[in-house]
């Protein structure tokens, strides 16, 4: 197993609340719901930084957890929370080139586990869609609490449809302002149309009026997420 730190944000005391919240909310959700993908519509809604919060928010309360970096096309967390080196990424376990302990860091936030994206493939939708996928999240279903999934965006491929087969449920995150209500519906109804159970939808970037509000932190601080994930997919 892979150890590393994390660079963790700086969030204030509403911006963990409402973490605290959507844990609650998903924990109510029902006891078998331990596997969740995150997703969004378009780039650039902020799903990789609200799902790995999620995931840290598990963690925090006790909770063996493991953060699994699916987005094999552009991943934004490699440059963001890595620090030191990481030989394995979850592209290797896909093509058969590591194990399922090699590809995990144990990292230095207590019950915390991460999976980077590793290198970009040439077929990350076949390689989604394959056993290896299966069989590597029956493994972490044997070993973890809860396995939180960062999803690429649904209205950009199919990926996250693919990912949904293996998941108990699905929370898609909506940047406030960034989409129209007609495409953030249609996203949602592609999930469906693929058999995915839609926990629920996470309002990103809201606007506020204090100075300490998380919505507007989000806003200004995740912003460029995804910004030029079209045309890029060999940079990884």
């Amino acid at each position: 197993m892979q150890e590393l730190s994390i660079q963790q944000d700086n969030l204030d005391f509403r911006a963990k609340e409402a973490f605290k919240t959507l844990r609650t909310n998903i924990e109510f959700s029902g006891s078998e719901i331990k596997t969740i993908f995150y997703t969004s519509t378009i780039p650039n809604e902020g799903k990789s930084t609200v799902s790995f919060q999620s995931a840290c928010s598990f963690a925090e309360a006790g909770k063996r957890t493991l953060f699994i970096d699916a987005d094999l096309r552009k991943s934004v967390l490699k440059s963001r929370y890595k620090s030191g080196r990481v030989k394995y990424g979850f592209s290797h376990y896909l093509v058969d080139k590591a194990d399922f302990e090699n590809v995990i860091c144990e990292t230095d936030i207590p019950n915390l586990y991460l999976v980077f994206a590793g290198p970009v493939p040439p077929n990350p939708s076949e390689l989604l869609a394959s056993n290896r996928f299966a069989e590597f999240i029956k493994a972490a279903r044997a070993n973890f609490d809860f396995i939180i999934i960062d999803a690429p965006p649904i209205g950009s491929v199919i990926d996250a449809a693919i990912i949904s087969r293996q998941c108990d449920g699905g929370i898609l995150v909506v940047g406030s302002g960034d989409i129209s209500y007609r495409f953030a519906k249609r996203a949602k109804d592609q999930l469906e149309v693929a058999g995915c159970k839609l926990l629920g939808c996470v309002i990103n970037k809201v606007e506020g009026k204090g100075k300490g509000y998380y919505g507007k932190y989000y806003g200004k601080y995740y912003g460029k997420y995804y910004g030029k994930y079209y045309g890029n997919y060999g940079n990884e």
